[in-house]
């Protein structure tokens, strides 16, 4: 098993990112094969629970208030939607199911109550479920903890350097509080970042580096690929070329041995080959489903396909991680108050 470091630099991380392609991908296949299961890949589906209307001024993102996005503004949804829905993403092959919902940061309210009869509903599916909200306090990743909540994603998006290039509402520094908060809960941490933001090749290397430098590593990396939305201020940005993603994958998967990697937003613009160098470089979750918050993805069925095609194997949930949060819902019948 590889050893696990908590103080790569940037000229580490950068020699190995540089690394020519073909060496770089067999490198991190290697690493891959040393603290994974060789062809077997984790599904996840992602729902929004709640919909457009949000405060922050994220460059990326279609569900901020202040562009003007296609867009269209939905309430938090009902507990059996969301039941429903995480049952039809299991029969689809899921184990993880994440709901999403575009606030700012979690608000003690009502609002809040129901997410937390959400995760509990899903959690008696037995799927690994994933909460994305935004900023958390320590009371309120407590709450989901003990609701039996498996993973929070927050992502760093970026490098410190760049963050205030793309988003201005929160600081960096925030960001880094959550995953903090969410840690200290016992909730399995998802943590990654957007490539295609306008950011340099150090601005990269520099995301990679907060996120391997971590007290401990994130147990999920989502790597996702800018979809530029029109309406929003990177509508115009190039599309990121494929080799600079694999070159993502590749490194997240050296620096982060035993995390799982995600390939994520922008997986629509790949082919099956494409995607099938993504495996080879460490990639081994994915977002499947119609839809990604709010961009398209691959529908369950061409991910069938795929995963026949390249003799890829669907992971079992629980199949390692974090099970704190689950055993904790187990033993607790109420939430703190």
């Amino acid at each position: 098993m590889s050893n696990i470091r908590h103080n790569w630099t940037r000229e580490e991380i950068s020699e190995i990112y540089e690394r020519p392609l073909l060496s770089l991908v067999l490198d991190a296949a290697n690493v891959h094969r040393q603290n994974h299961v060789f062809g077997e890949v984790q599904i996840s589906s992602l729902l929004s629970i709640k919909t457009g209307g949000c405060s922050e001024d994220c460059a990326y993102c279609p569900q901020a208030a202040r562009y003007h996005t296609d867009v269209k503004v939905h309430a938090l949804m009902k507990v059996d939607e969301v039941l429903a829905a995480a049952e039809n993403a299991k029969a689809g092959g899921a184990s993880r199911f994440c709901m999403g919902a575009a606030w700012r940061e979690v608000r003690d309210n009502r609002d809040f109550d129901r997410v937390i009869d959400m995760v509990r509903a899903v959690n008696s599916l037995d799927m690994e479920v994933c909460c994305t909200l935004g900023m958390l306090t320590p009371h309120q990743a407590e709450r989901l903890a003990s609701a039996g909540l498996y993973a929070y994603n927050h992502n760093i998006d970026t490098s410190e350097e760049h963050y205030g290039e793309v988003i201005t509402t929160r600081t960096y520094d925030d960001r880094l509080n959550t995953l903090s908060n969410v840690r200290k809960a016992g909730i399995s941490v998802c943590s990654g970042g957007i490539i295609g933001l306008g950011e340099s090749t150090n601005d990269r290397i520099g995301m990679l580096q907060t996120l391997c430098n971590l007290p401990e590593h994130p147990e999920s990396v989502p790597i996702n690929v800018l979809v530029p939305v029109a309406g929003t201020p990177l509508a115009d940005n190039s599309r990121v070329p494929f080799d600079e993603l694999v070159r993502m994958i590749a490194t997240a998967r050296i620096v982060m041995p035993h995390s799982a990697v995600r390939l994520s937003a922008g997986r629509l613009e790949l082919s099956v080959s494409e995607q099938a160098m993504c495996f080879m470089a460490g990639a081994n979750s994915i977002f499947a489903g119609d839809k990604l918050l709010t961009t398209p993805n691959p529908e369950y069925n061409a991910d069938k396909d795929m995963f026949r095609i390249l003799g890829l194997t669907p992971k079992a949930a629980f199949a390692d991680g974090h099970p704190k949060s689950k055993q904790k819902a187990n033993a607790m019948q109420h939430e703190p108050s």
